[in-house]
């Protein structure tokens, strides 16, 4: 809800400068009410959907930490770009849609203490941050206000397939743990049991999990997913050795009529 506490200071200080009679050609603003009443922040701000997705998770970080919020808000109403959206004529529903993306893009995104801050509060941000990033990005520019139902996709970069599917493995892995580590053994002559990191080790259980209960997966897209997070999360060499051992049992599950696909699983 940063764009909220955003046009909330916005907000204050277009009161604060009313009250104390400033002439408005001092004012940080051109035209003070623009950048409040842009519509897309608006919508932004006033939608229900994004309101109860806040309360549910609780969202409420600026309230207690407003220097953030004054930081970006003053970097960017003293920004050319600013200065340029509030001195158009009659600005359309396209450039105030630009505007926008122009506020996240440039000033929200890639605010270092604003990162700081979150990444204190959140330890994986550092993984999550591109994500989430370009998913504010893709949903700002794709943002219809005209319609009734603009932000049912906002609430959640998880969609419910995916959500579904990820609670399906946990389920699997966490009933299944002791079998999927045993097919493990005797696949490692040159590495001891001990010596397999706690990290290569769950990502070959995942692998093995999905090999054998996802039926709708195809071998080769577990081969390619559990390759790429193994270079992501593990160690330089991870990635070629998980590749190379679900591989292996890949092609023994087949040999031996344990590994089941249907559908989508049989590309």
């Amino acid at each position: 809800n940063f764009f909220y506490a955003l046009r909330q200071w916005a907000i204050r200080e277009t009161e604060a400068r009313k009250k104390a009679y400033l002439d408005s050609s001092k004012s940080i603003f051109v035209d003070p009410e623009r950048f409040i009443e842009n519509p897309y922040l608006m919508a932004i701000t006033e939608s229900e959907t994004l309101r109860e997705a806040w309360k549910k998770y609780k969202i409420n970080h600026w309230y207690l930490n407003e220097k953030y919020v004054v930081k970006v808000y003053k970097e960017y109403v003293s920004s050319a770009s600013f200065k340029t959206y509030m001195e158009l004529d009659k600005p359309t529903l396209k450039e105030h849609q630009s505007q926008l993306l122009t506020l996240f893009h440039d000033f929200i995104a890639p605010n270092d203490d604003l990162y700081s801050f979150i990444e204190d509060g959140v330890l994986s941000w550092v993984d999550d941050f591109p994500v989430v990033n370009t998913f504010i990005l893709k949903q700002l520019s794709m943002l219809d206000i005209k319609k009734n139902n603009a932000f049912d996709g906002w609430s959640s970069l998880v969609n419910e397939e995916d959500r579904k599917f990820a609670t399906a493995l946990l389920s699997k892995i966490s009933l299944n743990f002791d079998s999927y580590a045993k097919e493990i053994e005797g696949k490692t002559p040159n590495w001891d049991q001990d010596r397999i990191t706690d990290v290569d080790r769950i990502l070959l259980i995942m692998g093995i999990g999905e090999l054998l209960d996802f039926e709708s997966i195809p071998p080769r897209v577990t081969l390619n997913e559990y390759l790429e997070i193994a270079k992501e999360y593990s160690t330089p060499k991870s990635s070629m050795f998980i590749n190379g051992i679900l591989d292996q049992l890949s092609k023994e599950f087949t040999a031996e009529k344990r590994m089941k696909k249907a559908g989508r699983g049989l590309l």
